[in-house]
C-alpha cells in the first residue's frame, strides 16, 4: 500500500512538473510572438514620424504592449502614489528582484523618461528594437567600468540637454535573495550631478508568483509604491556614499514593513 501511494505521489508530482514546463513553454513562445509583433508595430509608426516622437513609442506604444504581456501572464499592477508623477526632470530608482520588473516598469509610463537597461537584452531582437525607440541607455558590466563612466557620461549630457527623466536601478541587476541589495552609486551621481530629485518606486511581488531569473511568473497581484520626492538641490559629490546609503536604508525599512504586514 506504502509503496503504491508513493507511486502515485511520484506521479502527481511528474504531472505537474510537466504542467510547469509546458505553461512556461506557452508563455515564452506567447511572449515572443507578442513582442515582436509590437516591436514591429512601433518600428513601423517610428518611420512613419521620422522617429520623432519618442515620448509616444514609450507612453503609449510600449506602456500598452508592456500591459498586455503581464495580463497574458495573469499578473496584475496595483500602482499607489504619495503624489502625482512630476513634470520637472526626475531620477526614479527601485528595486530589482524579477524578470517581471521591466515589463512593470514600462506599463506604468513613466512620463518624459528614458531607461537605463543592461546591453545583454539587446541580445533578443524585440527589446532591442523597443529599447532603441523608447531611447535607452545600455550599461556595460561591472567588469568594464571606464565603458560604464562613458555610459553614465553620455547620459547625463543627453538628459541635461533634453530635461528628460530616467530611471535606472541601483541594484544593477536582479536581487533574487528575498534581501535588499548592494547599491551601486550610478543613480546617486547623476542627480547630484542634475539636481534632479530621487523618487523611490518600491515594487513587492509575492513570492509564490515571482519567476526571479526566470520568464513564467505565475498569476497574481503585484504592488508598486512610489514615494515622495527626495530634493538633492544640496547634495554634493563629497556626500555620495553617504546620500546612497541613506536611500538604501529606506528600501531596507519598506522591505522589512512589508514583510511584517503578510
Amino acid at each position: 500500500m506504502s509503496s503504491a501511494i508513493e507511486n502515485k505521489s511520484s506521479d502527481f508530482t511528474a504531472a505537474l512538473g510537466l504542467g510547469n514546463s509546458l505553461r512556461t513553454g506557452c508563455l515564452i513562445a506567447a511572449t515572443l510572438t507578442l513582442m515582436s509583433m509590437g516591436a514591429l508595430a512601433m518600428l513601423v509608426v517610428a518611420v512613419l514620424t521620422l522617429f520623432r516622437t519618442r515620448r509616444f513609442y514609450a507612453e503609449v506604444m510600449a506602456a500598452r504592449l508592456a500591459r498586455a504581456v503581464l495580463r497574458m501572464w495573469g499578473v496584475r499592477v496595483k500602482f499607489q502614489q504619495d503624489q502625482p508623477f512630476a513634470a520637472s526632470q526626475t531620477i526614479y530608482v527601485s528595486n530589482h528582484t524579477s524578470t517581471l520588473d521591466v515589463f512593470i516598469l514600462i506599463a506604468l509610463g513613466l512620463p518624459n523618461t528614458r531607461f537605463f537597461m543592461f546591453g545583454g537584452t539587446r541580445k533578443w531582437l524585440p527589446m532591442a528594437v523597443i529599447g532603441h525607440l523608447i531611447g535607452t541607455f545600455y550599461t556595460p558590466p561591472q567588469t568594464r567600468r571606464s565603458d560604464r563612466v562613458k555610459c553614465f557620461d553620455r547620459a547625463e549630457r543627453v538628459l541635461r540637454r533634453t530635461g528628460e527623466s530616467v530611471y535606472l536601478s541601483p541594484e544593477g541587476a536582479r536581487i533574487t535573495t528575498g534581501q535588499i541589495g548592494s547599491f551601486n552609486k550610478g543613480a546617486f551621481h547623476l542627480a547630484t550631478n542634475l539636481k534632479a530629485p530621487i523618487v523611490s518606486l518600491f515594487i513587492d511581488i509575492p513570492h509564490y508568483m515571482d519567476p526571479g531569473l526566470g520568464f513564467a511568473p505565475l498569476p497574481g497581484t503585484v504592488q508598486v509604491y512610489m514615494k515622495t520626492p527626495i530634493s538633492t538641490s544640496l547634495w554634493e559629490l563629497d556626500d555620495l556614499e553617504s546620500n546612497k546609503t541613506r536611500i538604501r536604508d529606506f528600501y531596507i525599512k519598506m522591505h522589512h514593513e512589508l514583510k511584517r504586514r503578510m
